[in-house]
This record gives structure tokens, sequence and C-alpha cells, in this order.
């Protein structure tokens, strides 16, 4: 991590557009502006390193041919009171991809350094201008669709969770020392902190932790969605459990086999994960057109998805052929995938309120046993999809824990660490015991806000962000 080397990057999105960024930090930031434009407002040569405070250039800036000089405004930050707290400076000019890109060469070209993704963010953070949990807050902003997920991701931006989080910490670092500090004389007659004193200040912290870890579950549902998808054959009762999932009327349920003909998507949350519910036309022949076009699709997005439900209905008389049948199915869809992820099947028997004992059906007995008729087994159907979904995460990225997972995990460990401190400290079982849960939870707080880190955090924090940000 070469904090020194000055980064460039299109930082706008590269669509079409009226306006478009480029940003730089680093040392050399004017340098490279310098050697990199003809900076020309009016008649006059500009020497950017003669510029000592923020400023605005109205300029021409040539790129040579088969661009030419176009117009731009440059944003300069030549001492580090920034927000990488670096000297930076952004780039205004068209947005037209040909002509950022041109800008961007222009600057690799005098000596800067393609940024990596999250990396103006990362420098931010390693500078202090912002804690962990406000880093990881820009990329919920970034990613925010909708108002609800824009205010929470905002909120953690301002401090919201970090500062009560930073207020616990030093309280605990107190308790800590005072603790230690009857350690240190134990054999004299003086008492620093008394038991009832320490579960006093302890148990409040609690409630704080509580309203933080609420907090990072609400940051983490708008952060990523995984694609679940329903197969099965026509009329295994898929579309009536994608609505109890979704907890709304998303797709059409009729007793008529065939009546979903569309992929039906819609958004839900299972147990704090947020996915994409999608509701494919029942496996069949192909009669006609529409029909044929309805398999393809279906098709497409299960090879395309995360997780796929295979539904079938457990009251079929013929459920044992039925089972086969999805058997090869599976077995079809696994070998011709064309995912560029990990893909997860859970094995899904509808309907189970229309028999009267689905355990006693062998053939279904490792299945997930569910009616969305009278909710039955949907609890069970939701862990499996939520067990699933960190399962495949974990396979594709070489880690279970994502940012906000990452966040929840370890407020969680801080928690488990106080309430031993507190149940220690009533059992009188020794403040020694108690000093290491307190240095427990201090720890893990800190690697929340970003007072404590390593390499392997920060990778996964920012690799997550895209280029210029």
């Amino acid at each position: 991590m070469h904090l020194d080397e000055t980064i460039v990057a299109i930082a706008s999105p590269t669509s079409p557009a009226v306006r478009g960024v480029v940003r730089l930090s680093g040392d050399s930031t004017a340098a490279v502006l310098g050697n990199v434009v003809n900076l020309i407002s009016g008649d006059t040569q500009v020497d950017t390193s003669q510029i000592s405070k923020p400023t605005r250039l109205d300029l021409s800036i040539d790129l040579g041919e088969p661009i030419g000089p176009v117009d731009a405004s440059v944003l300069l930050w030549p001492n580090r009171r920034s927000y990488t707290g670096q000297p930076s400076a952004e780039i205004h000019t068209y947005g037209s991809l040909p002509i950022l890109t041109a800008m961007v060469d222009a600057c690799l070209n005098a000596g800067a350094r393609a940024a990596r993704p999250g990396e103006f963010t990362m420098r931010a953070f390693l500078a202090g201008r912002m804690d962990l949990t406000q880093a990881e807050a820009v990329l919920g902003v970034i990613e925010a669709e909708s108002p609800g997920a824009l205010d929470s991701a905002l909120g953690q931006l301002a401090g919201n969770l970090s500062k009560p989080l930073a207020t616990i910490r030093n309280d605990l670092l107190n308790l800590l020392a005072d603790v230690e500090a009857g350690l240190d004389f134990v054999d004299e007659d003086i008492e620093f902190i008394s038991d009832d004193d320490l579960v006093g200040r302890l148990t409040p912290m609690l409630d704080v932790i509580d309203i933080a870890a609420k907090q990072i579950v609400q940051r983490g549902g708008g952060a990523t969605t995984t694609t679940v998808v329903l197969r099965g054959e026509p009329n295994a009762g898929k579309s009536r459990l994608m609505n109890v999932l979704a907890g709304n009327e998303a797709a059409i349920v009729a007793d008529v086999a065939g009546t979903t003909r569309d992929v039906v998507s819609s958004l839900a949350s299972i147990n704090g994960h947020r996915i994409t519910l999608q509701d494919t036309a029942g496996i069949e022949a192909a009669v006609g057109e529409i029909s044929a076009d309805a398999q393809t699709a279906g098709e497409q997005v299960s090879q395309a998805a995360a997780i796929r439900l295979w539904c079938v209905d457990a009251s079929r008389q013929d459920l044992p052929a039925a089972i086969a049948w999805i058997d090869q199915q599976v077995a079809t869809m696994n070998q011709s995938s064309r995912s560029r992820r990990v893909s997860a099947n859970l094995m899904v028997a509808t309907k189970c309120d229309l028999i009267q004992d689905a355990s006693t059906i062998p053939q279904i007995s490792d299945w997930i046993q569910c009616s969305a008729e009278t909710g039955a087994g949907i609890e069970t159907l939701s862990q499996e999809i939520a067990d699933k979904i960190t399962e495949v995460d974990a396979v594709e990225t070489g880690s279970a824990i994502g940012t906000a997972a990452r966040c929840g995990q370890t407020i969680q460990q801080s928690r488990q660490a106080i309430e031993a401190a507190i149940r220690l400290t009533q059992n009188q079982s020794g403040h020694e015991f108690v000093s290491a849960e307190l240095r427990t939870a201090a720890q893990a707080i800190g690697e929340v806000t970003g007072e404590i880190y390593n390499e392997d955090i920060l990778d996964r924090v920012f690799g997550r962000f895209c280029i210029g940000k």
C-alpha cells in the first residue's frame, strides 16, 4: 500500500452524461495536473505549483489528437484538507467516456497510477478523515436503492453508529484501567472500583450495542442481493410459495397449471439477507412460441441464480416419479450452468397440508417440507435459504463475512464479552477474568470502528467499492 503515490480514476458513472469527473489524490497531484494539461485560463498560463489553497479553475485542456481541447473545471485541494486527507483534485468535464479515458491516460503518462477499487476512501480512512463504519457507509450511499436505505447510510456516514461505539470503547478502557490497577495493588487496602459500580457501568452498554447492532443489520440489507429462483413442474406451488416468502402477492396464483408465463421477480428479506425471488414457468415441453419463450427464460434465470428452490407437490400420487424427474433436472442444470458464481440447490416439498403426515413419506424425508397455505415449514425453509447464502458467499469470495456481517459479528462478540464480564463480577469470579473480557470487548469494538484493523479487514471493506471511490 503506497500512500505516497498519486492515483487517478474516473469517479463518475461511465455511461453517457452531461458531466463526468476524473479524480486524483496524492502528494504529486498538483505536479501531475501541471504536467498533463495545457492549463489556459483566458490568456494566462496557470502554474499549479503556486496554488496554496482550495481553488477552482475553469480551463481549456488540450488532450491532443483526435479529441483536442475540451472545456473543464478543475477543483484543486493542494493541501491535506480534502476528502482523502491528501492533496487532491477533480477534473469536471463532458461525460463522454472517450474524453474521460483520455484524461486519465494523460494523468497516467504524467506519473499518476491507476487507482484500485475503493482506494480513495481507504486513503480517507487511513488519514483519519473517517472511521471504518463511515467508510462502509460511503458504499451504502452509493448502493442505496430507497430513501430509507439512503437515510440509514447517511446517518452512519454522519457518525451515528461510530460515535456511541467509540464512547463505549473509551468507557471500557477506563474500566479496564481501574480493574487492572486494582489487580496491581491487590495486597493494598485500596479499592479502585467496586463490583456494584462495575456492573452498573457495564449494563447500560448492552442497550447501546443492541441499537448499533440493529443499525448494522439495516445497513447490511441494502448492500447486496442474492437471487433465489423457484423451479419445478406446472402447479407445483411455486407462485404461492414465492408470495409467502416475499410477503406480498407478487405472483398470480391459480389452481390451473401453467398460470406463470413470464419470470416474476420480487425483493424480499430473509433472516437478514436481502434477496430477489424469481418465479418461473413450470418446466414442461414447449407448445407454441410463447411457451418456448417462457421455458427459455426460466432456464436462463435458473442458470444465473445463486440458489434454486426445486419444488414438488408432495400430494401427488406419482410422487416417486416426480422426484426422480426433478433429480434429473437438477443434474442437468448443474452440468450446463453458465453462471459465473457458485449455485446451491434446495429440494422443497410443497402443499404438505394436503397430506396427513409428510414425515412418513420416505421419498421426501430429507427434503424441506412446507405449506404456503398454513405456513408450516416456512421458517425452516427461510433458515435453509439464509444458510445457503452464507455458504455460497463463502465459496465465491473465500470468506463468509461481508462488510455489514463483519460489523455485526464483531459487535456481537463485544456484547458477549460484556455480558461475561457482568456475570463474572456478579459471581465474584475474580477481576483477572473480568479484565480479560473487558479487553476482548474493547478490541472487538475497535475492529468495528477501525481503531484496530489489519490488511484483511481493509481488503474486505474497500474491495467492494467501484474504482474512483
